[in-house]
């Protein structure tokens, strides 16, 4: 009966556990590497050294900044409500990290191969917004709120056109399922016929991670420092690593959607060592590297240039992009299925 039960559920319970492990040690330690990246490729970008003191060519930096948040002290705001404020950087951070859970990093590697995939990595993008409406208010500061309320706009304005972009991606493939979409780019990727919205969905990225130039919320000059101005120490860092876990997440989405998950460019013959693994996290450091390329070369959008972007731009050329798709499938009789 004992081998019974734990071969029905004991055993895949173990196997869950062990790929939530493999998945998430790596990411947070990409995390903490993507902050030492960053300063390197913005430093080379405008012709400084960058960090090179805290270990060989700087390499402990990240490191170092996780022991330094550690032993600060945590400060919490005389007026403010400590149990919302505590667990506000808590949702944040654990939301980056949940998403991963449908992600497919390689063609035999999933944690939750589920049907809905999109669907759930929608819900987990909706909820983000809350981290960060909680932080705003729980500080019990203009700053901070105001702050949270730029953020919570700004992601909630370019989600719309973000969802309209992957509903002419879904019309392409016929399925929600994330393995579905990449193996549908087998013989093409869909960054070519799609390239308009693969351009948007990109920027839309930017926006909804809160980067430069769209990194509003965080605009030193006009509100302080956002809806973080009044953390410190590690509930700082769970906000600050939270942002750079969405950034990789991003990049891993745009892969799925666009530049065909773990597939090769083409069946080439110099390639075929690369294995799928090894394929997605090439175009995801690419991706990340275009993220980082954005924020050395252009300047921070004022606020109501970023709304305007969203609505009038990117929401009408997104929405007549899901109608062009849809004709075009129709008329030709590509509809997958």
């Amino acid at each position: 009966m004992l081998t019974e039960l734990w071969n029905h559920y004991g055993w895949p319970l173990l196997e869950i556990i062990g790929k939530i492990v493999a998945l998430i040690i790596p990411l947070v330690i990409a995390v903490a590497y993507l902050t030492y990246v960053e300063r390197r490729v913005i430093a080379a970008m405008q012709l400084r050294r960058g960090p090179n003191v805290a270990g060989p060519f700087g390499l402990l930096l990240p490191i170092a900044d996780t022991f330094k948040l550690i032993r600060k002290e945590t400060i919490i705001p005389t007026r403010a409500n400590p149990v919302i404020f505590i667990l506000a950087p808590i949702v944040t951070f654990s939301l980056s990290l949940v998403a991963w859970a449908v992600i497919p990093i390689g063609p035999d590697f999933v944690i939750a191969d589920i049907n809905v995939g999109i669907l759930y990595l929608f819900a987990i993008s909706s909820l983000s917004v809350y981290g960060i409406i909680m932080a705003g208010w729980a500080s019990n500061s203009k700053y901070a709120f105001l702050g949270a309320l730029r953020s919570a706009a700004q992601m909630v304005s370019y989600e719309v056109s973000m969802g309209l972009i992957i509903v002419s991606v879904l019309l392409c493939t016929g399925s929600m399922n994330l393995r579905d979409i990449v193996m549908a780019q087998e013989h093409l990727w869909f960054a070519i016929p799609l390239f308009p919205m693969f351009v948007i969905f990109f920027i839309s990225a930017l926006a909804e991670t809160n980067r430069a130039p769209f990194d509003l919320p965080e605009a030193e000059a006009e509100i302080v420092s956002g809806y973080n101005v009044e953390y410190s120490s590690m509930t700082f860092a769970l906000f600050f690593f939270g942002e750079y876990a969405n950034m990789i997440l991003m990049s891993a989405l745009t892969t799925i959607l666009f530049l065909g998950g773990w597939l090769p460019p083409a069946q080439i013959e110099p390639f075929i060592w690369i294995s799928g693994f090894g394929w997605f996290v090439l175009k995801i450091c690419f991706m990340l590297f275009l993220f980082l390329w954005v924020r050395a070369s252009f300047p921070r959008y004022r606020y109501d240039q970023l709304m305007r972007l969203g609505w009038k731009v990117f929401l009408p050329l997104s929405l007549a992009w899901v109608v062009l798709t849809a004709g075009v499938l129709i008329s030709f009789d590509l509809l997958p299925g």
